[in-house]
């Protein structure tokens, strides 16, 4: 079973637009996913236009990839690299902890991303 940060079962990111490395709106991963999308974000426009400069632009739609392209409010499992540069650069959105995958602590600690928790 997929956990969250809290050691807890991971919730369910979005579905609307569907999210997850393999668009079944959960932020779970494995070897495969070489990006690691295991951040559970709710889009900015500050963020997104942060992300587009830095060359990953989410809001364009690219349906090849069913990437709908993503607007402020939409939630998305984002990389987690990406993640901690949008927040070193002051960009980062905030997260839904209970839907952001317990891998995403071999990259960060969790008293960082509790900085940015969105509380529901």
């Amino acid at each position: 079973m997929e956990r969250n940060v809290f050691g807890e079962p991971l919730e369910i990111c979005c579905t609307n637009p569907m999210t997850g490395y393999y668009r079944d709106g959960s932020c779970k991963t494995d070897i495969e996913d070489t990006g690691t999308h295991t951040v559970c974000a709710i889009m900015t426009n500050d963020f997104l236009r942060f992300s587009a400069s830095m060359g990953n632009d989410l809001i364009t739609p690219i349906p090849y990839y069913q990437f709908p392209g993503l607007k402020e409010g939409d939630k998305w499992c984002l990389c987690v690299n990406r993640w901690i540069e949008a927040e070193k650069a002051g960009k980062a959105p905030k997260l839904i902890l209970e839907a952001t995958h317990e891998k995403t602590l071999e990259y960060t600690k969790l008293d960082l991303l509790v900085k940015y928790a969105f509380l529901k």
